[in-house]
């Protein structure tokens, strides 16, 4: 909850970090919580998080906004790569889950927390798509598109919600260190690589303080906007 500390007399902001266990959702957590955010992560993993529940289930999120109050600040981290194979190759369901967790997912807690920052007149949600959803990757078409939907989605809700105190902006990362792209094929890592003019993957902390700063005062001018972080490899 948004509060006063009296022996400081500041504004403390609450947060909730979505896929908080680990990879870019922890290092936000860390991130903001040196700026002396109350931050509270949640992740599907009953380990490493503040609490446990799944973003694709609605009423388990409503749950947690009721135990945990209003938030100011919402970072959406939480998803999944999907299969990495061609495009023909993929199944319905696939997409389906892929969708559901990527896009639904942040859809669900932008539904429940965005209201009561609107009516608090103040609040930051940072939603993290991928360069992927601007450049589209082969074999990772499921996940190339749910990408570009939460950056189409974030340029939606940024315009929607322009005047009421509350931005929304999104963070395309290329290739970063993270428990995501552990699994992922290392010819696969070494081609995406080789597209970063900078000639390594990214670290979680550099996207951290990108996030940080959108998440702040810092930031009030920009909404609905991309914010690349990928050592050039952008090319719009």
């Amino acid at each position: 909850m948004n509060r006063t500390d009296g022996r400081a007399g500041t504004t403390v902001r609450s947060a909730l970090v979505t896929g908080g266990a680990g990879g870019l959702g922890a290092a936000t957590a860390e991130r903001l919580r040196a700026d002396g955010v109350q931050v509270t992560t949640l992740d599907l993993t009953p380990d490493g998080a503040d609490v446990r529940a799944d973003v694709t289930d609605e009423g388990a999120l409503r749950r947690v906004a009721a135990e945990i109050g209003p938030v100011d600040v919402l970072i959406n981290s939480a998803g999944i790569v999907g299969p990495n194979r061609p495009l023909t190759e993929t199944t319905p369901e696939e997409w389906r889950h892929v969708f559901e967790v990527n896009v639904l997912g942040t859809v669900n807690t932008m539904r429940i927390f965005v209201p009561g920052m609107r009516e608090r007149g103040w609040g930051r949600v940072v939603n993290l798509a991928s360069i992927a959803g601007k450049d589209g990757n082969p074999h990772l078409s499921v996940y190339s598109a749910s990408k570009a939907a939460v950056i189409a989605l974030t340029k939606s809700a940024g315009k929607e919600l322009a005047t009421s105190g509350v931005l929304v902006n999104v963070v395309a990362p290329a290739v970063i260190a993270t428990p995501m792209n552990e699994n992922t094929a290392p010819e696969v890592l070494d081609r995406l690589t080789g597209l970063i003019p900078m000639r390594r993957i990214g670290r979680p902390e550099e996207v951290a303080e990108l996030v940080a700063y959108l998440a702040s005062d810092r930031v009030s001018f920009s909404t609905g906007a991309v914010y690349d972080i990928s050592g050039g490899r952008a090319t719009y």
